[in-house]
This record gives structure tokens, sequence and C-alpha cells, in this order.
């Protein structure tokens, strides 16, 4: 192994904000492509795709329902009513348990009063303790299904437009594929 270093590769000439708003070439300014002008947020995402469920309106809830070939996703269409069914539930968990348990420790009382105590503190601390953390790993489920769908439609929206664009493995450079292993 050697102490040198590799040269430093030469800067470019234009900052890469420039480049990027070059006009484009003939080819390339025929095709429906990326414009940077048009991204909103610089990610490099068209703003075309950004339009989400907008589109998916006129296909029905119910066709979506019964799509046996999972092609729609209804996931996030109804990830808000999911949130707002898990908080009733967990509000009327919080309420059971709130109202129970400080029953129960006024009802003990009477006979044993530092277990009343207890109980009547522990339902004071751990109850909205609890209903905290229940609201916190609800949101992180969703949020979790949420993003594993919307990566899901991004995945099938970037394939559909590698194939309109009919841009395939071929066109990587020989550089960026993987070496072959070799025994020698």
């Amino acid at each position: 192994m050697s102490n040198t270093t590799p040269p430093v590769p030469p800067l470019p000439d234009v900052p890469a904000e420039e480049a990027a708003r070059a006009p484009q070439p003939a080819a390339a300014a025929a095709s429906p492509s990326y414009s940077p002008n048009a991204d909103p947020d610089d990610t490099g995402v068209p703003a075309t795709s950004l339009r989400g469920e907008v589109d998916d309106i006129g296909r029905g809830f119910f066709s979506a329902l019964f799509d046996v070939s999972f092609r729609t996703f209804i996931t996030r269409r109804l990830a808000s009513i999911f949130y707002i069914v898990g908080l009733i539930a967990i509000a009327i968990g919080f309420l059971v348990y709130f109202v129970s348990g400080l029953f129960n420790g006024v009802r003990l009382l009477t006979f044993n009063v530092p277990a009343g105590v207890s109980l009547i503190v522990a339902t004071l601390i751990l109850v909205p303790i609890a209903t905290f953390l229940a609201i916190i790993i609800l949101r992180f489920i969703i949020e979790a299904v949420v993003a594993l769908i919307a990566i899901a439609e991004n995945t099938e929206r970037t394939a559909e437009h590698t194939r309109r664009t009919g841009q395939h493995s071929a066109t990587i450079p020989d550089t960026a594929r993987t070496a072959e292993y070799r025994e020698d």
C-alpha cells in the first residue's frame, strides 16, 4: 500500500445551479423531462408527480377497495380516519382506566388508606403517561405504513417513467457497474 494520496479532481467551470438552468440541447428539450425551474423544492421530483391523491379521486373508493391486483392503494386515503378512530379508542381507554382507578382508589380508602392513596396517585401519574405513549405509538405506526405506501407509489412512478423514456440498465456507464471477482 502506498502513502501517496490521489490527486484532487478539477472543479467544474460552471456552478451546478447555473449548469442545471442552462438551455438543454434540442434532443433533450423535445422530450418531456425535468425542469429545475418548475421544481418547487429542489428535490429533483417533477412537480407533475406531486399531485398525489387528486388523480385517484375519479377512480372511486370502492373500485380501489376491490382491486384484486393491488395496483391502487387506499391506505393513504384512510390514514387520517384510522388515526381518528385510534385516538377515540385511546381516549375511551383513558377515561375507563382513569375513572375506574380513581373510583377504586376512593373505595379502597375506606379499608386501607395507604393502598387507596397509592392507587389514586398511580392512576393520576401512570394513566396519562400510558395514554401519551399510546398516542405516540399509534402515530408512529400510521406514519410508517403511509411512508411505506408512499415509497411503493414513488417506485411505481419511477419505473413507469423509466419505461416511458426508454432508459434501461444499458445506459449505465461501465464504470458504475460492479467489477467481477477474479481469483488468481
